[in-house]
C-alpha cells in the first residue's frame, strides 16, 4: 500500500476546495497506478513502495499567481492550468530522506480549471481531478513531448478517472 502525504494549500481563489477530498483522490490515484502496474513504468520502478512514504504538495492558486510562476520558471508569459516541479523524477538522489520520497509540487490554477471545465462541459471538480491526475503523472516522470506520449498520458488519465471515484 502506498502512503501519501499530500497537502492541498488554498491561496485566495473564488472556488471552494476540499483539501481532504484532494488528498483522498491523490491516494486513490497512486493505489490505482500501483495496481495497474503503471508505477513499474515510472521513476519509482526501482523502489520498494511498501517501505516508503510518497509526499508532495498540491497548491491551488489563481491565474495571477500561476502566471507569475509560469513566467519565472517556464519563461511563458501567460497563465496555464497546471505546473509541476517533479523533484524526484528529475533528481532522485536529492529527494529521498528516511524512506520518504518527496515527489515535488503540483500547482493548479483554480481560475483556469473553471474556464476549462466550462469549455469541456465538465464540473469544476471533474476538471480539477483531471489536472491532479495529470500533475501526478508528471511527478512520476511521465511527459508529453510528442503526440504519442501525449496520447498515452491522456488515455491513462481517462482510465484513472474512470476507475477512481471519491
Amino acid at each position: 500500500m502506498i502512503k501519501t502525504n499530500f497537502d492541498a494549500i488554498n491561496e485566495q481563489t473564488n472556488h471552494q476546495i476540499d483539501e481532504e477530498k484532494l488528498s483522498n483522490l491523490a491516494d486513490k490515484i497512486f493505489c490505482f497506478l500501483e495496481n495497474e502496474g503503471i508505477l513499474e513504468q515510472s521513476c519509482l520502478k526501482d523502489y520498494d513502495l511498501d517501505k516508503i512514504t510518497l509526499s508532495g504538495d498540491i497548491l491551488i492558486c489563481d491565474n495571477k499567481k500561476i502566471h507569475e510562476i509560469n513566467k519565472e520558471f517556464r519563461h511563458k508569459d501567460r497563465p496555464t492550468d497546471v505546473i509541476t516541479f517533479a523533484l524526484f523524477a528529475d533528481d532522485e538522489n536529492s529527494s529521498v530522506v528516511d524512506e520518504e520520497i518527496y515527489l515535488g509540487e503540483i500547482i493548479i490554477s483554480a481560475d483556469q480549471t473553471k474556464i476549462q471545465a466550462d469549455e469541456n462541459k465538465k464540473t469544476f471538480d471533474e476538471e480539477l481531478h483531471f489536472l491532479i491526475s495529470h500533475g501526478i503523472l508528471h511527478l512520476l516522470g511521465f511527459d508529453h513531448q510528442d503526440e504519442e506520449t501525449y496520447n498515452f498520458m491522456i488515455t491513462l488519465q481517462d482510465k484513472i478517472l474512470d476507475n477512481v471515484k471519491i
